[in-house]
């Protein structure tokens, strides 16, 4: 199962890439449908409404999360990695207003947020916790087409036809030799296909490559060396852009809960310790933590990131990236590259055979993914062997099993904003941990990723991005 870099990481807007991003993107594949040839359109028949109902997590937390903001600018044809965050509020302002939206490329539909995008908290839909339903009628409001698609994380949707094939295929444990893309259907073959961390430390030891050599030759079945390297510097640009505007974000996040931006206080107080030589022995854990926050606190509030497999858990990567940046002298342009191939063939691991989803296996799955790309990052510009990379994976993940996803007031806020933080210092310190071993160790990243995927199986749902349980139902809201 192939999952390119760019699948793991993609740019787009906060807060949530399975609440945010992926209801954008499935708006804007429901327009394509409209505007396509590949559905029954009885003879003369011409689509005049769209409405749209959010069911399971999508439904539960989906306003905390824009989610409702997020459909209505897909469906005026916005798309996560090219709408301008500055513009965003105006144009769902303008629908909310009109009732109707007017994509580029087709006539104006009806469309009345108030009535017409709807919450469905009774009626969850079995192929995943984030559903979503949209409908197409005529003038007459006869029903002409109607679409399932899921929000399965980090951005990625599936409708429900492609959820059953994916979940087919991953039942039948086909060939992951047979390379395919982020959905159903066959890709071009690459050289390395590891499906899990024992046949990417197999193929490294046949090889002798390291593990961003060889994913680094998948990702060029798909494209030239050059392309790829400028795609990646592209990713570095988004997530080092996005640690600036959070270090500059001043007053409260938008909510209602009234949670102060704090990076550009902190970061003021750290440079003034630098530039007066004072002894911080908590420097290392303080900047990290810094970069973490003020990617989450920017992306809480809608602004322009990169899923890292998440946008929950965005901060994590780039605050691992930047600490090395600034602190690591021998970081080149290669060195960052390397970092993000790594971090990417274990997400890809993460995602293919547990889950990089909140609503699905709670916040392990997300920041604990993130966690585990990051260290796994770190140890490899490190000069980690492949199996010390590996090893680093599996600490940073093995210490957040078990961690629920329970946003207040179902906001990407409290408590995610510091979580991603402690995500970074748990990075750094597996990766250190794995760098000073030989690379053996007691229990496997397949393993740990089994239990993963198996305790966020046995998790309640009151855990899982619902916030009907943890500190979502035990902070008093301000």
């Amino acid at each position: 199962m192939f999952l390119s870099v760019f699948d793991i990481f993609k740019i787009g807007v906060g807060p949530s890439s399975s609440h945010t991003m992926g209801p954008m993107s499935a708006a804007a594949r429901f327009l394509d449908e409209i505007a396509g040839p590949d559905w029954p359109r009885p003879h003369g028949a011409v689509v005049r409404a769209l409405k749209v109902s959010l069911h399971g997590s999508l439904a539960f937390t989906g306003v905390g999360h824009a989610t409702d903001r997020a459909v209505i600018l897909g469906l005026c044809g916005a798309r996560p990695d090219t709408v301008d965050p500055d513009s965003m509020e105006t144009l769902v302002e303008s629908v909310r207003r009109d009732r109707a939206v007017s994509p580029e490329g087709h006539p104006t539909y009806q469309f009345n947020p108030a009535t017409d995008l709807v919450f469905d908290r009774k009626q969850p839909l079995p192929g995943h916790a984030n559903g979503m339903v949209f409908t197409a009628y005529d003038r007459d409001e006869t029903l002409l087409l109607r679409r399932v698609y899921y929000s399965v994380g980090g951005g990625f949707i599936l409708s429900d036809i492609e959820l059953e094939a994916e979940k087919k295929r991953r039942a039948a444990k086909q060939d992951a030799a047979g390379a395919g893309a982020a959905g159903p259907g066959a890709g071009p073959r690459v050289p390395y296909p590891f499906a899990n961390g024992r046949e990417m430390l197999e193929m490294a030891g046949s090889s002798g490559l390291s593990i961003a050599e060889m994913k680094r030759a998948n990702e060029e079945v798909h494209m030239s060396g050059a392309d790829l390297d400028a795609g990646l510097d592209r990713l570095w640009q988004a997530m080092d852009g996005c640690v600036e505007r959070g270090l500059r974000g001043e007053g409260h996040l938008p909510g209602g809960l009234k949670v102060r931006r704090r990076a550009q206080a902190l970061h003021e107080k750290l440079q003034d310790d630098w530039k007066s030589n004072r002894v911080n022995p908590l420097q290392a854990n303080d900047w990290l933590s810094l970069f973490a926050m003020a990617v989450n606190e920017e992306n809480a509030a809608g602004g322009r990131v990169v899923t890292a497999p998440t946008n929950g858990a965005s901060g994590v990567v780039p605050a691992v990236l930047r600490y090395l940046v600034r602190f690591h002298e021998d970081l080149d342009d290669q060195a960052i590259r390397n970092f993000l191939l790594t971090a990417a063939a274990i997400g890809g691991i993460l995602k293919t055979n547990a889950s990089i989803s909140g609503a699905e296996v709670g916040c392990q799955g997300e920041v604990g993914s993130a966690s585990a790309m990051a260290a796994a990052g770190m140890a490899a510009v490190l000069g980690g062997t492949p199996h010390q990379i590996e090893n680093a994976a599996e600490i940073a993940l093995e210490h957040h099993l078990g961690m629920t996803c329970d946003p207040v007031a179902g906001l990407v806020q409290v408590p995610c904003i510091e979580r991603n933080a402690l995500g970074a210092v748990k990075a750094v310190t597996a990766a250190s941990l794995a760098i000073r071993g030989d690379g053996t160790h007691f229990v496997s990243l397949d393993a740990c990723i089994e239990t993963m995927r198996q305790t966020g199986r046995d998790m309640s749902d009151s855990y899982k991005e619902t916030s009907k349980g943890g500190l979502a139902v035990n902070v008093v809201e301000c």
